[in-house]
């Protein structure tokens, strides 16, 4: 599936419960509010950075790259960047990109 070992997601889980940004429950585990937020925040950025890659600089996705910007960018600079590419609605791949304060709501 993901090929990610067990110790790997509980020593993960056991960190992002020290944040307070996971919640257990009797199904299992789920994000908290902050943990949600901050997930879409990084799904944002990521998408954001796609499109521009695909139809702005039409350069080959590289997720590598994407994943070691994503993590670095400021709400200022990704409002920036969605205003540019014209509030994009999903990425390359078809995905929705989370909605920011910056874009209209019609758009």
């Amino acid at each position: 599936m993901l090929s990610v070992k067990q110790p790997s997601v509980v020593q993960m889980l056991k960190k992002l419960d020290e944040r307070g940004l996971v919640v257990y429950t009797k199904a299992g585990v789920r994000l908290a509010e902050e943990g949600e937020a901050i997930g879409s925040s990084m799904m944002r950025n990521s998408r954001l950075l796609e499109v521009l890659m695909d139809s702005a600089l039409k350069v080959e996705i590289d997720e590598e790259m994407v994943c070691g910007i994503e993590h670095h960018m400021k709400p200022q600079f990704t409002d920036a960047l969605c205003t540019m590419l014209g509030h994009p609605r999903k990425c390359p791949h078809g995905y929705a990109i989370p909605r920011g304060s910056c874009c209209p709501e019609d758009a």
